[in-house]
């Protein structure tokens, strides 16, 4: 007998069980849809006689890491903290717990749920989880073949991939310079350009690369011609396009990394080379030998000819001695006296420097190079700290109101994908927190960053105090308010403004709450 029937024949009229439910599901095409899940737990609540008095929800997550799934994370907080107000989490299966590829730490997060006297039961498993040694078993079998299902569907996506491009398309990222991506249908039928930022929506669809404007051609050619005719360096080439105000395809400036991008990208004579480097399962970045390299020949358009692409490779190896690394010592101190500071982008900016990555493979990290030269990089760093250290304090707050406005009798979510908070289905809430910024005579200021501003209804900015670790206040504003202040915010930005600032979030849990229907006589 399973456990469904044997909760059909439990004696009635004992106390109802508080549960939660945990849904999660990877993408929109999939038969773990939400809703599924949702209804058989629900099913599955009825049957046991428990009352599901909360959700927490991971929709469009992958199961592989705990980083990137707010809602399994303020679960295990409210279940840690003492706030919840429930006895089991009911979830559909084991995979949608999540298929992480060391099954102890599914177990882990278990574990933990139930030291703090929360047990987690799943509604489609023929086995309760009960703690028995048969179910231990059982479970993990499951947790091994959650882990060994990714595995195998990665393996599947890197076959297809490799697959598309052996056939001439895309296998992602940008075009470069002189290309632009063409989607066609699954005939080769061309249906559009696509500009940058644009994807392939119909999975039948493809991406190809086409010679893009004659004026890109033209450049493509120069440079090739100046460094393979001429014997320009890479660098005077860079200072010579910059000079005329060329730009790069990520209408950036030029540097003697973007114009090596384009010696040495076979593309440029019709090539089409994929998975040069590797993050598979969301493991660590690696570059790939030659061997492992997935390529296409003469598929599309060249720019150049092989035999002037090949010249200039053979132009590369012999005028690129290896620098050694008392050199690149040497030029990091120019540049820190020429900048009078460091950073990644001040390195990769400087035609005369090596790149970052070089300095990073050279000496371990940029701060060991630093020391090398007597410089100080600690307050750079201090700087990325404090804004990791704010990250996590804005989505400690986004948790915050969630919950509040559950507890208030309405429904919100957080969709990171978005950065939207989705409150009762009806509007959203984009949340953002400025750090505290003093001018050189000492006042305070509120950057603004509206590069991460999205469309939303209601925008929440969360203004820091000078420690920028205690909050000073919140501007709750409708999105097209924040739309027209100025990029720094004062501490009196004027009666209009000021009118939106709050102590808290209490208003937006105000505007969540539902209100009972009265149904009259």
């Amino acid at each position: 007998m399973d456990k469904v029937a044997a909760a059909r024949n439990a004696p009635q009229g004992k106390r109802r069980v508080r549960a939660a439910q945990y849904l999660r599901m990877s993408t929109e095409q999939q038969a773990y849809s939400i809703a599924n899940q949702r209804d058989a737990i629900r099913d599955y609540a009825a049957v046991m006689g428990y009352d599901v008095v909360a959700t927490y929800e991971d929709a469009g997550r992958s199961g592989l890491n705990i980083e990137g799934r707010p809602g399994l994370r303020r679960l295990l907080a409210d279940v840690e903290s003492g706030q919840a107000d429930f006895e089991t989490v009911v979830v559909y299966d084991v995979s949608r717990w999540g298929r992480f590829q060391n099954i102890n730490e599914s177990a882990s997060y278990e574990y933990r749920c139930q030291m703090a006297g929360v047990r987690i039961e799943f509604c489609a498993e023929q086995f309760a989880n009960d703690g028995s040694i048969g179910s231990d078993v059982l479970k993990a079998i499951k947790r091994s073949m959650a882990a060994e299902a990714s595995r195998m569907l990665s393996q599947k996506v890197f076959i297809g991939q490799s697959r598309i491009v052996k056939m001439g398309f895309r296998g992602g990222g940008y075009a470069g310079y002189g290309f632009r991506r063409l989607l066609v249908d699954a005939s080769g039928r061309p249906k559009a350009i696509l500009k940058p930022k644009e994807w392939k929506s119909v999975v039948t669809d493809r991406v190809i690369l086409v010679p893009g404007p004659a004026e890109e051609i033209a450049i493509v050619r120069w440079i090739f011609s100046q460094f393979v005719k001429k014997g320009k360096t890479q660098f005077e080439i860079a200072n010579a396009l910059n000079k005329r105000g060329v730009v790069t395809d990520l209408n950036q400036a030029w540097t003697t990394a973007s114009v090596r991008s384009v010696l040495t990208n076979e593309k440029y004579i019709g090539n089409n080379v994929w998975n040069r480097t590797s993050e598979r399962l969301h493991s660590k970045r690696v570059r790939n030998p030659p061997s492992a390299w997935i390529r296409a020949e003469n598929v599309s358009e060249p720019l150049v000819s092989r035999k002037l692409f090949e010249r200039a490779q053979a132009v590369a190896k012999a005028g690129a001695p290896r620098i050694s690394n008392e050199q690149m010592l040497v030029d990091l101190s120019r540049l820190l006296a020429k900048r009078g500071s460091l950073s990644g982008s001040i390195i990769n900016a400087e035609p005369r420097c090596s790149t970052k990555s070089l300095y990073i493979h050279r000496f371990g990290t940029l701060q060991a190079a630093y020391k090398l030269i007597g410089y100080d990089a600690s307050l750079n760093y201090r700087y990325f700290d404090i804004n990791t250290l704010l990250h996590r304090r804005r989505l400690e707050i986004i948790e915050d109101l969630v919950s509040a406005i559950g507890r208030a009798g309405g429904m919100a979510h957080y969709d990171a994908k978005s950065a939207l908070v989705r409150v009762n289905e009806e509007f959203t809430i984009a949340v953002w927190i400025a750090r505290y910024r003093p001018t050189s005579y000492g006042y305070p200021r509120w950057p603004i960053k509206r590069r991460r501003q999205v469309v939303s209804d209601l925008t929440v900015l969360i203004r820091m105090k000078p420690d920028n670790v205690t909050i000073r206040d919140f501007l709750i504003a409708p999105a097209g308010d924040l739309q027209r202040v100025p990029p720094m915010l004062r501490s009196n930005s004027g009666v209009r403004l000021d009118a939106f600032l709050f102590q808290s979030l209490d208003p937006l849990v105000e505007m969540a709450k539902r209100a009972p229907v009265d149904p009259g006589p």
